[in-house]
């Protein structure tokens, strides 16, 4: 977000915790794209805050409850307020407890623990989510219309349209299982804390097989989640680095230096295998 809709963001969050009790005199800004993640303080909650229309924070909330009755290491909800989504001037806003960082940081073979067990928890949900397939086709949307990707060169669109469908046909070809899945299990939505890694922001849950998820996540992780199928963990990076890179072409994306970064996925993609881990890009 920019100013001045970061300040009244932030302002709106404030209010929200103030109105339920909760003394927010100050608020640091932990993440600030297109969504926005606050610590609230003095009252130490975790606020994320996105414009009304562009959240699916009620069914983060039901996931988050779900998945912690059945002991998924995933972060919970402010227990002094009711779990609901607060709107205020135009945000929703929902509110988490507040993790202090522990130290040291999260190993690799930490990380595939707690992913494991997230997907473990994640198969005893049953909630109706979108398929993975369905964030393509939005990807696919920005691509084909140059009104949503005006910047987009004519041979970049036809090579990242392209690019979209055939990996799409290659995964569903070879008929993984699927599950519900976090969507985004990238390090910046894993919290090192003194009760172990926890998950953050499941509003990309969806459905498909663990591969896509793992795509997200850095090599050595991989190298101690157990069974994965190579091949098709191969495509889904590949997958991946295609979506990221018609995001950062929307128009309407805030992420810093989009344009850089569109440049580099499309680069990246041209110079084929093997497939960089998107924390190696960064």
């Amino acid at each position: 977000m920019e100013m001045p809709e970061l300040t009244r963001a932030i302002a709106a969050a404030a209010s929200v915790a103030a109105s339920l009790d909760l003394a927010a005199d100050d608020a640091i800004v932990l993440h600030n794209s297109n969504k926005l993640a606050l610590r609230l303080t003095p009252c130490d909650v975790f606020a994320r805050v996105a414009p009304e229309g562009q959240e699916v924070a009620q069914r983060e909330i039901e996931l988050a409850q779900r998945l912690a009755e059945v002991g998924s290491p995933v972060a919970a909800l402010e227990p002094r307020v009711d779990p609901l989504v607060y709107k205020r001037d135009g945000f929703a806003i929902t509110l988490w407890v507040y993790y202090e960082p522990a130290a040291p940081d999260i190993s690799p073979a930490d990380f595939a623990n707690a992913l494991e067990q997230l997907h473990v928890g994640m198969r005893k949900v049953d909630v109706p989510i979108p398929r993975f397939t369905d964030r393509i086709a939005e990807a696919q949307e920005l691509v084909a219309n140059p009104s949503l990707s005006p910047e987009l060169a004519e041979a970049d669109r036809a090579f990242l349209r392209s690019r979209l469908e055939s990996l799409r046909q290659a995964i569903e070809d070879r008929g993984a299982p699927e599950q519900l899945l976090h969507g985004e299990p990238h390090p910046g939505n894993l919290l090192s804390t003194n009760d172990g890694p926890l998950f953050i922001d499941f509003e990309t849950c969806c459905r498909g097989p663990v591969e896509f998820d793992l795509a997200h996540v850095p090599e050595a992780v991989c190298d101690h989640y157990p069974n994965i199928d190579q091949a098709l963990l191969d495509d889904c990076r590949q997958l991946v680095l295609a979506m990221v890179a018609a995001w950062r072409w929307d128009i309407n994306d805030q992420f810093p230096n989009r344009t850089h970064y569109g440049e580099e996925f499309l680069r990246l993609l041209r110079a084929g295998p093997p497939w960089p881990t998107l924390d190696a890009i960064a």
